[in-house]
């Protein structure tokens, strides 16, 4: 199959990976861009170990866009629920973990080496091969270290940073920008997994200098901690507050009410729909793209893969495009 469209997806794992998995049945040429903040579980814990970059992230969007058996999957997605040292690691973790030993400590070389075993339709890069610590500071000043600890601190965030200073993104990442057809933010937690990509001065300044169209992928839900309160205008505002106005220039949103049962489940904890008004978003310049994109699983909202990549593609065929990519039947 001819890959004629360059997509460059940048986000956190969860989102990307939902966003991967649905591209992937597209005749694109996809590059996953990740962010490596994460503190938290095994991730975490392999980081302060071993000095090396979080590995989770990175293992789930590989995994979606692998090309494996369904039991493999379950294989690497396996989490160790006891045993000295092995509890809550997943086995995919570990493999990455062992890889980038085997690479003489090149994470980017480890990535490449488990996304071929598994056969990866497209390129995942880590946004930077370098060790960095996501801050925020809140709007009463309080200053909170490590990605994991910034939701419980529930306080409006005033902004993001990062306490090291000289953060370099990694090998090809600059260049999976620069040739995109087209680069699409999220889905993910804003605060978390998508502004962390845009703190890293050669990543933020590779987008706006691409003049490419870029699309926002909005949450459906609002989190507690981060985004309590945020309609999708607030969503786009805070994204743009580090590229700069006019950056984005389409927003996916959900355009279906979510179901009582599981509403009412997110509302006892402190979350609530994102909101979107067509007219002020199209009247701040953005473009609007609006569907049924919630995937109902067990207790939690997702995004739906295929629907969410679907909305992506009609504004990827929006692109002036050659002949051939025009005559290709989408899957």
């Amino acid at each position: 199959m001819r890959r004629d469209r360059k997509v460059t997806a940048i986000g956190g794992g969860t989102g990307l990976s939902t966003l991967v998995r649905g591209l992937k049945h597209y005749p694109l040429d996809i590059t996953a861009i990740v962010t490596v903040g994460d503190d938290g579980g095994s991730s975490g814990r392999l980081r302060d170990e071993f000095h090396m970059l979080p590995p989770g992230d990175i293992r789930n969007v590989i995994l979606a866009l692998s090309e494996v058996e369904p039991l493999m999957d379950k294989i690497l997605q396996y989490r160790f629920d006891s045993g000295f040292g092995l509890e809550g690691h997943s086995l995919g973790n570990l493999m990455l973990t062992a890889a980038t030993h085997i690479c003489e400590g090149s994470f980017v070389k480890a990535v490449d080496v488990l996304s071929q075993l598994l056969n990866a339709q497209g390129k995942v890069l880590p946004v930077t091969e370098t060790l960095m610590t996501l801050a925020a500071e809140f709007e009463d000043g309080t200053i909170v270290k490590g990605e994991s600890k910034i939701p419980l601190v529930e306080k409006p965030i005033k902004r993001l940073f990062l306490l090291e200073e000289g953060i370099k993104p990694a090998a090809g990442v600059v260049e999976a920008i620069e040739d995109a057809d087209l680069i699409v933010l999220g889905p993910g937690s804003l605060y978390t997994s998508i502004i962390p990509n845009l703190l890293i001065p050669e990543v933020r300044d590779a987008i706006v200098r691409s003049g490419k169209p870029v699309v926002y992928i909005c949450n459906v839900m609002t989190q507690p901690g981060e985004t309590k309160g945020y309609d999708a205008m607030k969503h786009l505002k805070s994204i743009e507050a580090y590229l700069g106005k006019s950056t984005v220039d389409t927003i996916v949103v959900n355009n279906e009410p979510i179901e009582d049962i599981y509403l009412e489940r997110y509302l006892e904890d402190g979350s609530e729909e994102v909101r979107f008004d067509r007219k002020k978003l199209r009247n701040y310049g953005t473009n609007v793209l609006a569907g049924d994109i919630v995937d109902y699983n067990r207790d939690y909202i997702r995004h739906d893969s295929d629907a969410i990549a679907g909305l992506v593609m009609q504004r990827v065929l929006r692109i002036k495009k050659p002949r051939s990519f025009q005559e290709l039947e989408l899957k």
